[in-house]
């Protein structure tokens, strides 16, 4: 293998990773398809005549972005086609994410899920401009729009997630307080105790991908809700497991079946109290969190 210590092209890269990464996972909600969209960048940057670059990162943030975007068309057809509620992929993420408070709320499965109501151009004007504060001018070189549009997509991507992510902040030891709750009543198979810790409101969203048992639709509801977790876990013969994690840059819940991952956890809080259950059970997107150590994001 060649060194590349001393090739100007592979220091830029891999010193915007990161960042690389972040976008085009923030665009796609898989990590799997962002690492082809990172790979797919790289091809392009090595033909470019770096003399002629101003600005070198923000011409690879671009040809993330549209690799992004043509990556979302192939993406919306298999979402298409998917078996039961689609979640974003976990990603176990470093504990330093989370005190990077903005970029922690874009990441986390409550703020992707909304991402997903986005028409691609907005999600890819959103995310550039609202969590890497990126220029109107370069994010309209990125999406091929004028400038004044962009300001208008952006506007409008922002009231419309405005109006749907949580109501307020929520710091990694209140979602911590909720987990533990929540986890000590799964564990004793205590139903009043999830009911104390649920949100009357609170949603389930369980993502087996067809290939494991998951909630066909959206469960609502703390009754709901707490008899689907109770009686789903409590079906298994083999031992089970529940231990915190870092994902998308909050606290959550890895769970062990027999030794072996079965799914991750998230959780959405408000107000103490959980208003929102990811459960993603899909080994497809579970894959990673075994393999792959965390990821700082930036």
């Amino acid at each position: 293998m060649s060194d590349h210590t001393t090739d100007p092209a592979t220091e830029t890269f891999v010193a915007h990773r990161n960042l690389l990464f972040t976008v085009a996972y923030e665009m796609l909600g898989s990590a799997a398809d962002a690492e082809d969209v990172l790979q797919e960048t790289w091809l392009r940057w090595v033909k470019v005549d770096l003399g002629q670059v101003s600005d070198q990162r923000a011409y690879l943030v671009r040809i993330t972005t549209r690799q992004s975007l043509n990556r979302l068309r192939t993406m919306s057809r298999r979402k298409e086609a998917y078996v039961g509620p689609w979640l974003p992929e976990p990603l176990l993420t470093a504990p330093d994410v989370a005190q990077d408070v903005e970029l922690a709320e874009s990441v986390s499965m409550a703020v992707m899920l909304v991402l997903e109501t986005l028409s691609p151009t907005e999600r890819a004007v959103f995310v550039l401009r609202e969590v890497f504060d990126v220029g109107y001018d370069e994010i309209a070189a990125a999406v091929d729009k004028s400038p004044a549009a962009v300001r208008q997509i952006a506007h409008r991507a922002r009231r419309h997630v405005d109006a749907r992510r949580p109501r307020q902040v929520v710091s990694a030891s209140e979602t911590r307080a909720a987990l533990a709750s929540f986890q000590r009543a799964l564990d004793s198979g205590d139903l009043q105790g999830l009911l104390d810790v649920l949100a009357p409101e609170v949603v389930l969203m369980s993502d087996g991908g067809g290939i494991k048992q998951a909630a066909p639709r959206p469960i609502t509801g703390a009754w709901k809700v707490a008899r689907f977790m109770i009686g789903g876990l409590g079906k298994n013969e083999l031992p089970i497991t529940v231990g915190p994690a870092m994902v998308n840059g909050n606290p959550a819940l890895l769970v062990h079946l027999d030794g072996e991952i079965d799914g991750i956890m998230a959780i959405r809080v408000e107000d103490a109290r959980i208003t929102g259950l990811y459960y993603v059970r899909n080994p497809e997107k579970l894959l990673r969190v075994e393999s792959e150590t965390p990821l700082t994001l930036r």
